[in-house]
């Protein structure tokens, strides 16, 4: 059976946390309705339970923001709002769903997990051939990394109902479109190896 990994793409306080700046607008409402975090959680744990490694990506910058391109208008927007500060609690993941000693933790300064970190050579190392991944937003996240994964020849599964965006139109439909490339499930349904 395949090598896989579990990929927690971008579940950080300033985006899920009901105490951060997306907790009563943004995602927080359809998260809460959608038992993402609870999910997410299932999922997690099902994963060690068999010990099929996860990897947390987190996106987020120095205090400067030195990373953001001039002309990025999704980081500027959050450079503008203070978002996405690394050594911060805005960048730390959701507490419920808290990485532990053994798990990775890819620092992204992009959309996509595999722009400019060490996630290829992480998953190279542990010959990983399945990438099973969620995340905020289905829109952003999950959508680069299920693309750049499939082109790198991984087998992508995307759990549904442990991902989110700003609209539940927006999530079907990109879900729908990586269908074509990706298997759809959910957290209850997933099997790891």
């Amino acid at each position: 059976m395949a090598n896989t990994m579990l990929l927690v793409l971008d579940m950080i306080n300033d985006l899920i946390h009901e105490d951060g700046p997306n907790g009563k607008k943004g995602y927080g409402p359809i998260l809460e309705r959608r038992k993402v975090i609870d999910n997410a959680a299932l999922a997690i744990s099902k994963a060690r339970a068999v010990g099929v490694p996860v990897g947390y990506v987190r996106v987020g910058f120095s205090p400067d923001y030195r990373e953001v391109a001039a002309n990025s208008a999704l980081f500027n927007g959050a450079k503008k709002a203070g978002l996405f500060k690394l050594g911060t609690w805005g960048t730390e993941v959701h507490p419920r769903l808290a990485p532990q000693p053994k798990d990775y933790d890819i620092i992204k300064h992009r959309v996509s997990p595999f722009y400019a970190t060490r996630l290829e050579v992480i998953l190279s190392t542990l010959n990983i051939t399945r990438l099973v991944l969620f995340g905020v937003s289905t829109t952003g996240a999950v959508l680069s990394a299920a693309k750049d994964g499939h082109d790198r020849d991984f087998d992508i599964t995307i759990l549904d109902d442990c991902s989110a965006a700003a609209t539940d139109e927006q999530h079907k439909a990109t879900l729908e479109m990586v269908s074509r490339f990706a298997t759809i499930t959910t957290a209850a349904d997933i099997v790891f190896p």
